[in-house]
């Protein structure tokens, strides 16, 4: 089963479903429309980052995709859950473990750990010295190596309008939306996504969301929960059937060069389930 994939070209053309605006006018009394102002991205100078206006830079997610071998699926995850329990008992480090799930549909074969950071970039380099110092826990490292086919490490950061990231207890599915942006469209993103994710909160379904700030950039996660698939199926049509969805969604695509979605299954010592 191969992951699911939408590529999206420069030809792309959202429908407005007709709506006209040769002839609206703005607030102001100039001739130019609402719409034209909301599709032509004009951001106004700043000396302030795109991260800083979208996120709290003082806590850092840390996000592991591992590409495991088949053959060697549970002694791998045997092997993390050892290097979580070494991780956890580090009480002078304010690090620790949100999710850890395996791939069910999409990259099989496929781990995702998310690991958060109080304190910023400073708490990660500090981390690293004290668990790279800690010979037990290279050990599970340079063993985890013989396990995998690749792997790849990115740094995020939360968008500051998605809902407060709470742990999930008995038994849930998860699934992680990851969109490749083109450079310069991350404002808009947060601006469409910002109203958006209100047509999204009824269900509690909106677990986190993230964007890049190390690894690849201009990527942005949405990691959603579900009870199952057909949860997740009513869910997204009720949201569908919501006034304004349907335009949030209108807008945000043409931002898109790349999406890409995945089922996760949290592992046993997940700490959200």
């Amino acid at each position: 089963m191969t992951s699911v994939t939408f590529r999206l070209g420069k030809a792309f053309h959202v429908p407005v479903r007709n709506l006209a605006t040769t002839s609206a006018l703005a607030r102001d009394g100039s001739s130019e429309s609402w719409l034209s102002k909301l599709l032509v991205r004009k951001i106004e100078p700043t000396k302030e980052s795109h991260s800083r206006m979208l996120s709290d830079k003082e806590i850092i997610y840390e996000l592991h995709t591992h590409n495991v071998r088949p053959d060697s699926v549970g002694k791998y995850l045997e092997n993390y859950k050892k290097s979580v329990e070494i991780v956890s008992s580090k009480k002078d480090l304010t690090i620790e473990l949100i999710g850890s799930w395996s791939v069910d549909v999409g990259d099989l074969d496929q781990c995702l750990h998310l690991w958060r950071y109080t304190g910023g970039f400073e708490m990660v380099d500090q981390s690293k010295k004290v668990l790279c110092s800690d010979p037990d826990y290279v050990q599970l490292t340079q063993e985890r190596g013989t396990f995998l086919r690749s792997r790849h490490l990115q740094y995020l950061l939360a968008f500051s309008y998605w809902p407060q990231l709470a742990l999930r207890q008995d038994k849930n599915i998860y699934e992680i939306r990851s969109y490749r942006l083109k450079p310069g469209t991350m404002i808009e993103w947060g601006n469409n996504w910002a109203r958006a994710i209100n047509y999204r909160q009824n269900n509690d379904e909106a677990f986190a969301g993230f964007f890049s700030q190390i690894g690849r950039l201009y990527n942005v996660h949405h990691i959603w929960c579900y009870k199952d698939l057909l949860s997740r199926k009513e869910t997204r049509e009720s949201a569908w059937r919501s006034p304004g969805w349907d335009e949030c969604v209108a807008y945000t695509v043409p931002l898109i060069r790349e999406m890409h979605t995945r089922i996760l299954t949290p592992t046993d010592f997940s700490p959200t389930q």
